[in-house]
């Protein structure tokens, strides 16, 4: 079950994955049918029920009844995923193998400003960050001084790095205020982690984790230090044996992972600075090389295991 509107591609990567662990072809449901703000593009409203050992989702507009025990929800843009919490209790209550049915761990990684207040909570290393809600530009100049006048700002839900900046002068803090303030999102400012190569790029690792255990790690480098260490805007990504992470990485990411109450995730961090979280995705994309493999293979293998310990209900 994903967002058909997507391009992201990773629906493709777990239908492969599906079928090369079972020999069988799953169905693709679009996750739209089943959220609480209405389809927003098919027509039609998805139901769930029980249905003996599993659940039925139906779609009745398209004559769709599908009977299932294990269902992977995936690919739903940060900004819609709340409208799938009821599905996701129903998901839950009717004890259907699901690594997606964490909705408070789903809303905590997604809301930034949540993130930040659960990492201090349970200890996990972060930059100095401030969340900030329409603020004057007095304000916003404060926090800016407070955090040493060298930042990243970030929306309170985004997603591929897109409206981050760099800010070092006011100048630039304004241009991102106003950034913020047209499309109506609060934001935070984080201090900068130093998170430079020898040669003066940018770099971070995408460690991701399933049940506990790191499945796969990469290096990120940006040639523009000004630019977020993200694919979607000009990073390079590089597959790393977990022994080559920085001493301490891989078990920072863990603990990352388990304060937001997922089973799974990616965590995007630094060595520098004592070694920092930036933040838990919920849903890694699986379209670089290898993640097939690493990634989707134990992820669905997961879901057809039918173990997967489960967070606390929300």
């Amino acid at each position: 079950m994903t967002d058909h509107s997507s391009d992201e591609g990773s629906r493709e990567a777990l239908a492969t994955a599906v079928l090369r662990l079972t020999g069988r072809a799953p169905v693709l449901l679009d996750a739209r049918h089943f959220m609480s703000g209405g389809p927003g593009g098919p027509a039609g409203g998805g139901r769930v029920r029980g249905g003996g050992d599993g659940v039925v989702l139906e779609v009745p507009a398209e004559g769709l009844a599908v009977t299932a025990r294990t269902v992977l929800l995936y690919e739903i843009p940060p900004g819609r995923r709340l409208e799938l919490a009821d599905c996701q209790r129903a998901l839950r209550a009717h004890g259907v193998h699901s690594l997606g049915t964490a909705v408070d761990g789903w809303r905590t990684a997604t809301d930034k400003r949540l993130a930040v207040e659960r990492f201090a909570r349970d200890g996990i290393r972060q930059m100095p960050t401030v969340a900030v809600s329409r603020p004057t530009a007095a304000e916003a100049a404060e926090v800016f001084d407070r955090l040493g006048g060298d930042v990243w700002t970030r929306p309170a839900v985004g997603m591929s790095g897109q409206d981050v900046f760099h800010v070092t002068t006011r100048a630039l803090l304004a241009e991102a205020a106003d950034c913020y303030a047209r499309a109506g999102t609060d934001w935070l400012l984080a201090q900068d982690a130093r998170n430079f190569t020898a040669d003066g790029r940018r770099h971070q690792y995408r460690v991701t984790v399933l049940e506990g255990r790191v499945v796969r790690a990469v290096e990120h480098v940006q040639d523009d230090p000004d630019e977020p260490c993200n694919l979607a805007r000009g990073a390079v990504s590089t597959p790393l044996p977990e022994a080559e992470l920085p001493a301490g990485l891989a078990e920072l990411a863990v603990a990352a992972t388990g304060a937001v109450g997922l089973p799974f995730a990616a965590v995007d961090l630094a060595a520098e600075s004592g070694g920092v979280v930036f933040e838990v995705n919920v849903h890694p994309a699986y379209g670089s090389p290898g993640a097939l493999e690493a990634v989707a293979v134990p992820y669905v293998a997961a879901h057809l295991a039918g173990e997967a310990p489960r967070p606390p209900a929300s």
